[in-house]
C-alpha cells in the first residue's frame, strides 16, 4: 500500500460497503443526534484481528485469535459526553446508538451503554503514510510463527548453561479504523502492531533470576530477522545473569543516573499523564496553571511525537480523525503545553494536538500519549558516569506506579549497579526510584547525547483503557533522588 489515499479506500470498504453503508447515509445519523444543537459529534468505525501465541520450555502453551469490530457514537455538549456503541455495523445500529446517544446528550449527563442487535460528504482528512497498510497475521504461515518462538528459545539456551527456563510470547494486530465527523471530515487509518517478548530463568549456586527484553512495531513478522532475535536473546539473558551476582541495593538520598531507552517510562508515568489535558482541565495535575513557567531544569525538552515512521506508539491519524503531531511540552526547561483532544481543547480554549485515543470502538475519546521523550543533551554517558562520586545507575526498569494529582512515583530498577568514584561496579538487586515527578524534571544535572527510544513494548494504561505507545530518553543524571533499598 503506498498511496496515500489508500488507507480511506480499504476502510470504507471494509467498514462502510461492506454492511451496504455510504457516506452519505450518516448524515442520517447526525441527524437523528440533532447536531445543531452539540458541540461535537462523530462516528468511529473499527475492525481488527489479532492473534497471540506463548511458547514455554518448547511446547506451545497458547495461542488465541480474536475478530473484533463495531462502531461507536459520541456526541459533546458543554463538558459532557453521551456515548453509546454497537458491535452490529448497520443502518439500524446507527440509529439506535444515535437515538441513545441523544437521550443522554437531552437528560445533560454523561454516560456510556452497548446497544444490542446535516450532510456528511466522504471528504478525506489529511493523508500520510508513517507505516504500511499491511496485514502481519498474514505475513507469516502458523507453523512458522511457532518455529520463530522455538528459534528465540533455542538462541537464550544457548548462550548460557545457567538458562534454565525460557517463555517467549508472540503478537500481531491488524486495525481499520473509520471516523466520520459532523463538520465533514471523513478519515481512516490501517494499523498493523506487532511485538515479540522473552522472559529467561537463570538459576546458580540455588539462586533463580529473571531477565526479559523484546520489541516490536507497526509492521509485519518480517521485523523479527535472526540478527533482532539474537539481540533479543543477549539482552534477556544478560539480564539474568547480571542479576545472579547482584547484591542487596543500599537506601537513601543519593545521585540517580538513568540509562538510554526504556528508562524514558518514568518520564513517561511520572511526567506525562501529568501533562494530558484533561487532568489540567480539571485542576488534578501537578503541572496545572504552569503554562509558559519553569518546570524543570535548563536543558530539559520533552516532546509527545506520534508522526515517527513505525513506531508502536506512533499513528496516522488519532482516533478523532485528527492527525497526530510532535508537541513540544516542555522546551529548555519551560511547560509550553498540554495534550489534547477535541473535548479538553475546545473547553480549554488551545488547538487539538492530535492526541485522541480510544481502546476501541467501545470506549470514550482520552487525550493520551503516543510517543513520549526526551532530547538530546550535550555529555555522554561516559561522562556523566565519571562525575558520578557515589550513586546508582538504573540501566533498566520493572513496574512502577505514580499519583497523577501531585506526581509522587515509585519505581522499581530490574538491572542496576552502584557508581563508585566515576565508575560502575557492582550490580545490585531491589533498587525503587522514589520521588515525585515535578521535583525530579528540577533536579536533573546532566543531559547525555545519546537519545534512544525504547524497542517498542509498551503500553499504557488510564481509566480502564490500554494503548500502545513509545518512550525514550538520553543518559540522565538526577541528583538528590530517593532510592530504597534491601541492603
Amino acid at each position: 500500500m503506498n498511496a496515500p489515499d489508500a488507507p480511506f479506500r480499504i476502510a470504507q470498504s471494509h467498514l462502510l460497503a461492506a454492511h451496504d453503508l455510504e457516506p452519505s447515509q450518516l448524515a442520517r445519523v447526525f441527524g437523528a443526534m440533532r447536531v445543531n444543537k452539540l458541540d461535537f459529534a462523530d462516528l468511529y468505525f473499527q475492525y481488527s484481528r489479532s492473534e497471540g501465541w506463548s511458547l514455554e520450555e518448547g511446547i506451545v502453551k497458547s495461542g488465541s485469535f480474536n475478530i473484533e469490530q463495531g462502531v461507536g457514537v459520541r456526541a459533546i455538549s458543554g463538558e459532557k459526553t453521551a456515548f453509546a456503541y454497537s458491535d452490529d455495523i448497520s443502518m439500524p445500529a446507527l440509529r439506535d446508538a444515535a437515538e441513545a446517544t441523544r437521550a443522554m446528550a437531552h437528560a445533560g449527563r454523561s454516560a456510556r451503554i452497548a446497544v444490542k442487535s446535516r450532510r456528511v460528504p466522504a471528504r478525506a482528512g489529511e493523508a500520510r503514510l508513517l507505516y504500511p497498510g499491511i496485514d502481519p497475521l498474514a505475513s507469516l504461515a502458523d507453523v512458522d510463527k511457532v518455529k520463530l518462538l522455538e528459534r528465540l528459545e533455542r538462541k537464550c539456551r544457548a548462550k548460557d548453561p545457567r538458562v534454565t527456563q525460557v517463555m517467549a510470547s508472540l503478537a500481531g494486530v491488524y486495525e481499520l479504523v473509520l471516523v466520520a465527523r459532523a463538520d465533514g471530515v471523513m478519515a481512516a487509518d490501517v494499523r498493523p502492531l506487532v511485538r515479540l517478548s522473552v522472559q529467561v530463568i537463570a538459576e546458580s549456586n540455588g539462586r533463580r533470576e529473571q531477565g526479559s527484553s523484546g520489541g516490536g512495531g507497526r509492521t509485519d513478522y518480517a521485523l523479527f530477522t535472526d540478527a533482532r532475535l539474537d539481540e533479543y536473546a543477549d539482552e534477556a539473558v544478560a539480564q539474568a545473569l547480571t542479576n545472579l551476582e547482584s547484591r542487596p541495593a543500599p537506601a537513601g538520598s543519593m545521585t540517580v543516573v538513568l540509562g538510554p531507552g526504556w528508562p524514558g517510562v518514568l518520564l513517561h508515568e511520572a511526567i506525562g499523564h501529568g501533562l494530558e489535558g484533561d487532568f489540567n482541565r480539571k485542576g488534578s495535575s501537578a503541572f496545572n496553571g504552569k503554562i509558559g513557567q519553569r518546570v524543570a531544569a535548563r536543558g530539559v525538552t520533552v516532546v509527545d511525537d506520534g508522526t515517527l515512521p513505525g513506531r508502536r506508539g506512533s499513528l496516522n491519524i488519532d482516533d478523532e480523525g485528527n492527525p497526530t503531531q510532535c508537541n513540544t511540552l516542555i522546551e529548555d526547561g519551560i511547560l509550553r503545553g498540554y495534550l489534547q483532544d477535541s473535548l479538553n481543547a475546545r473547553l480549554m480554549g488551545v488547538p487539538v494536538t492530535g492526541n485522541g485515543r480510544r481502546e476501541s470502538y467501545g470506549h470514550v475519546v482520552l487525550p493520551r500519549m503516543t510517543n513520549t521523550y526526551m532530547l538530546n543533551g550535550d555529555r555522554t554517558h561516559e561522562e556523566i558516569i565519571a562525575s558520578v562520586k557515589h550513586g546508582l545507575y538504573a540501566e533498566n526498569f520493572g513496574g512502577g506506579q505514580v499519583d497523577i494529582t501531585n506526581g509522587k512515583f515509585v519505581f522499581s530498577a530490574s538491572v542496576a549497579f552502584m557508581i563508585e568514584n566515576g565508575k560502575v561496579t557492582y550490580p545490585v538487586k531491589g533498587a525503587t526510584l522514589i520521588g515525585n515527578g515535578p521535583d525530579a524534571l528540577t533536579r536533573v544535572a546532566m543531559i547525555g547525547n545519546n537519545l534512544k527510544l525504547d524497542s517498542g513494548v509498551g503500553t499504557c494504561g488510564k481509566e480502564g483503557q490500554s494503548v500502545p505507545v513509545g518512550v525514550g530518553q538520553p543518559s540522565l543524571r538526577i541528583d538528590g533522588l530517593t532510592v530504597g533499598g534491601t541492603g
